[in-house]
């Protein structure tokens, strides 16, 4: 179904290809699933399925890409949008119609199916991805996850033969992405249809995949999932602790290391008790409340954060953690309540002096860049933070080594743009750090690397809404679960999310009822 002849794509200006002599075959009713780390070309590689690459993105395309016979080199996206479904990291810039309803539709339009078949179409899509509630709603109005299920269901409407998906989970809460993947499992099996992921949240799609594709260098490396995570360094945790047990073969589902753990789990003392020192508080919320018109997003929440304290905020998509986060930071809105940080309300403080006491990373980093050049926005950082100047540039190859300065932040990978506004954020070394969705877009070396970054804030509150259980078991201290605007649970990180099959990273489901959290941990205790 899809080929790709020793293909190489070089953009203009750039010192070496981004893919080099590519050779790769997926064949028809396939699940193929795409890694490697951030940066390393993934994008590139699903954008050439559809003839995006080098039609819209310009630069250099050799050797040839077929996708069900039709060569996208004579054949533009225009000309394969009956054959390929495309789903980008950035749904709401691919949205071209105001409500739910509408964009999904919309493909089908274009390609002038009857009335009818648009309607039954419509309805079925809404049942399959649980959009049925909103289908009226603005999507501009959305959640970051429900645009991204809006997103995956207007490539469906349109019954594509292939459907290229670039990270699809990445702003899901757990179960959202599990009914999205597991939809996209049902088409695979029962209709043939054709599914190219890319994905840094391997831990969720890894179980569902027929062939894996790693993309280093410029080269790709396919074969049998478990063979070629184990020897990628973006395996998931899974796969990580079959390796550190010694299992053959390394598993990839949970089901499959669970029956291979019980000599590990003999193996393993009891878990360290979490220890939870008092810290001076340094943010209280008290009361907070937000309202858009006829939604109350927020609903009385009380919140207080400590020096040194790493609390992840989550809760399933629309339940008010972006809301909560952007009423607490100060500019965004807030109905009612109190919130100050080292006594004082953020709402009240000039810009600068904000800036210093708390900083927020939005869902959409793109927000907050508005120069052409990745070293002019780090000078910009250091110079409105009264920083020696190098010091964001510093934090930027911390979390993303090799940026290039002279690179617009358009042009970088969705990691490396989160990287560059993570990296301006904390230049001014705010005493409170907001994160909302901060892993979107990278690798697991990459979030091990951002840990690291915000650990050595000890003497900072840190406070991040995330999807992402793996780095919650790996960062956070404390827990916060959000449900339609209120908390629900609130405790240390271990308690809380190993209560509950859908917030519990992989390893404590491998060693239940052990409430182990991460290879790391294992390791230590093995040694």
């Amino acid at each position: 179904m899809i080929r790709f002849e020793d293909v190489s794509v070089t953009y203009a200006d750039a010192a070496e290809p981004t893919l080099r002599g590519v050779d790769l075959h997926v064949p028809e009713g396939e699940l193929c699933l795409v890694v490697g780390r951030t940066g390393s070309g993934k994008t590139t590689l699903l954008r050439a399925v559809n003839g995006l690459v080098p039609h819209f993105t310009g630069g250099t395309l050799t050797g040839r890409v077929l996708v069900d016979g039709r060569d996208t080199a004579t054949h533009p996206p225009r000309e394969l949008a009956d054959v390929v479904g495309f789903v980008g990291q950035d749904p709401l810039a691919g949205f071209v119609t105001d409500s739910v309803e509408e964009e999904l539709a919309y493909s089908m339009e274009s390609l002038a199916l009857p009335n009818p078949v648009m309607r039954k179409r419509v309805e079925e899509t809404l049942d399959l991805l649980g959009l049925a509630d909103l289908r009226d709603r603005p999507v501009a109005r959305l959640s970051g996850g429900q645009q991204q299920r809006v997103a995956v269901g207007a490539a469906l409407t349109a019954h594509p033969r292939v459907l290229v998906l670039d990270e699809p989970t990445s702003a899901l809460d757990p179960g959202a992405a599990e009914d999205v993947l597991a939809a996209l499992h049902r088409l695979v099996h029962d209709l043939g249809m054709t599914v190219v992921i890319a994905e840094h949240r391997l831990e969720r799609v890894a179980q569902y995949a027929d062939r894996v594709v790693w993309l280093h260098d410029g080269v790709v490396t396919a074969g049998d999932p478990g063979r070629v995570l184990a020897a990628a360094p973006v395996a998931p945790p899974v796969v990580r602790l079959g390796q550190l047990a010694g299992w053959e073969p390394v598993p990839v589902s949970i089901r499959d290391a669970r029956r291979l753990a019980a000599p590990l789990r003999d193996r393993l003392p009891a878990p360290p008790a979490p220890v939870v020192a008092p810290t001076a508080p340094v943010l209280t919320a008290t009361g907070v409340r937000v309202r858009y018109a006829e939604v109350e997003a927020v609903r009385g929440v009380d919140l207080v954060v400590g020096a040194g304290e790493r609390v992840a905020l989550m809760g399933r998509n629309g339940s008010g953690k972006s809301s909560l986060l952007w009423a607490v930071q100060g500019t965004g809105k807030r109905s009612g309540g109190v919130v100050a940080v080292d006594g004082v309300d953020p709402a009240s403080r000039k810009p600068v002096a904000r800036r210093s006491a708390i900083g927020l990373v939005p869902q959409q980093p793109s927000d907050l860049l508005y120069l052409h050049e990745v070293g002019l926005e780090c000078a910009q950082a250091d110079r409105e933070s009264g920083r020696e100047p190098g010091a964001c540039r510093a934090l930027l190859d911390s979390l993303a080594p090799g940026v290039p300065a002279d690179r617009h932040p358009r042009d970088l990978s969705e990691g490396q743009r989160l990287a560059l506004v993570l990296a301006i954020a904390l230049t001014p070394r705010p005493r409170v750090v907001l994160l909302d969705e901060p892993t979107r877009g990278l690798d697991y070396p990459a979030k091990s690397r951002l840990a690291a970054v915000l650990r050595d804030l000890d003497a900072h509150a840190v406070v991040l809404a995330t999807h992402d259980v793996e780095f919650v078991a790996e960062y956070a201290t404390r827990v916060v679960v959000v449900a339609d605007g209120e908390v629900v649970a609130d405790g240390p990180t271990a308690e809380v999310i190993t209560a509950s099959p859908v917030f519990s990273p992989q390893v404590a489901k491998v060693l239940a009822p052990a409430p182990w959290l991460t290879v790391d941990a294992v390791r230590e205790a093995l040694a």
